[in-house]
């Protein structure tokens, strides 16, 4: 009868991670200290004025190590906004659940996520910016980085309507999508004439309060 071989250390055995050998451990290791940089540049320069040289150099590696974990600066920024997303999202999904209706859950939420990005204003304007420039292909991807933030909105929508404080037939989706619109929107004020997170919590109050006007359950 012939033996069955044991797993390898690096096989998956009961669902866990495999575990990486000294060579692929380096290479993680490489890519998040270049994401972490990018990430620092980005947030404090903005996409343009953020150069490979600069983000190699604040990773303390060559431009060469850089160019072989990332086709360029653009799969570089794509890669940080993914991650922050992500986070973001259980951010704004962490302050929602500490409040009890649909409306409060929804500003509680949008409020939190001021309050996590305001500090990297420069990220959030190379978002928007670049978003009306890049490939259509670069456009799907950085739609399924943030569609985490908008399912967030579009969840507690839902769970609005589930409790009946909104209409049955109220297209979460939608208002959703203006309310994260809305949102998204008001970083110019704060890029522009120096809004404060309170003065963008006042105002994506009063914007979240008139697109669901209409929405409202009468009962």
């Amino acid at each position: 009868m012939r033996d069955v071989a044991s797993p390898s250390p690096a096989a998956d055995v009961d669902g866990e991670a495999p575990r990486l050998n000294r060579r692929q451990a380096a290479k993680v290791r490489t890519r998040q200290k270049v994401l972490d940089a990018a990430r620092q540049l980005f947030a404090e320069r903005g996409y343009e004025p953020a150069t490979i040289r600069d983000i190699a150099k604040g990773a303390g590696m060559s431009t060469g190590a850089v160019f072989a974990n990332f086709q360029d600066k653009a799969e570089l920024f794509e890669a940080v906004l993914s991650t922050d997303m992500i986070k973001l999202a259980e951010t704004l999904k962490s302050a929602a659940a500490a409040e009890t209706t649909v409306r409060a859950r929804v500003l509680a939420a949008l409020t939190a996520g001021y309050h996590a990005s305001l500090e990297q204003l420069p990220l959030v304007q190379a978002v928007i910016a670049r978003s009306w420039f890049q490939p259509v292909a670069a456009e799907m991807r950085i739609r399924a980085a943030i569609k985490p933030l908008i399912s967030v909105v579009t969840d507690t929508l839902q769970a609005g309507v589930g409790d009946r404080e909104l209409r049955q037939d109220a297209d979460v989706r939608l208002l959703g999508e203006m309310i994260y619109g809305a949102w998204l929107s008001n970083y110019r004020r704060a890029a522009y004439d120096g809004w404060t997170i309170q003065q963008l919590t006042d105002q994506i109050g009063k914007q979240t309060d008139v697109i669901l006007a209409g929405a409202l359950s009468r009962q």
